[in-house]
């Protein structure tokens, strides 16, 4: 029996073709929202990429994926592991994909640590990132508020 857990993913993991190739046993759960979260993009030593901190009042759409072992050690490497991002674990209520009902899960995900400032991302990221709000289904204005409010 496969040790899946839970993974929650706001930016460029949203992206379903690069997710798979990166992760090849991920599989899509559903969907949440973060409810009194914002995403917002700061700037490490290798770029700039999204991340996400508490905010009242503000929401992040987010994806829900199944990951094996394996993909968790892929994951970690490209969210840069512990010296780029801190990984959390939360519960949520998820609405599944395959039959619309709501389930209560707890997931891990990946936050930039706080030290780092805010930055404008390139473009093939941004494009990544919308690719992927598109998979979802996600409206895009939330992603597009991060993106313009996060230059410097």
């Amino acid at each position: 029996m496969r040790q899946e857990k839970f993974y929650i993913a706001y930016g460029s993991n949203l992206h379903i073709r690069q997710m798979k190739e990166r992760c090849p046993q991920a599989r899509i759960i559903g969907t949440a929202v973060l409810k009194d979260y914002r995403l917002l993009v700061r700037r490490g030593d290798s770029g700039a990429y999204l991340t996400i901190e508490p905010k009242k009042g503000d929401f992040v759409p987010v994806g829900v994926w199944a990951v094996a072992p394996e993909d968790e050690a892929a994951l970690d490497e490209y969210e840069g592991f512990p010296r780029l991002y801190e990984k959390k674990e939360m519960r949520l209520p998820v609405t599944l994909r395959e039959t619309g009902e709501t389930k209560d899960c707890r997931a891990f995900f990946y936050v930039m640590y706080q030290e780092y400032p805010l930055g404008s991302p390139t473009e093939e990221y941004k494009e990544t990132c919308r690719q992927g709000y598109r998979d979802f289904g996600f409206d895009e204005s939330v992603l597009e508020a991060a993106l313009t409010n996060s230059r410097r």
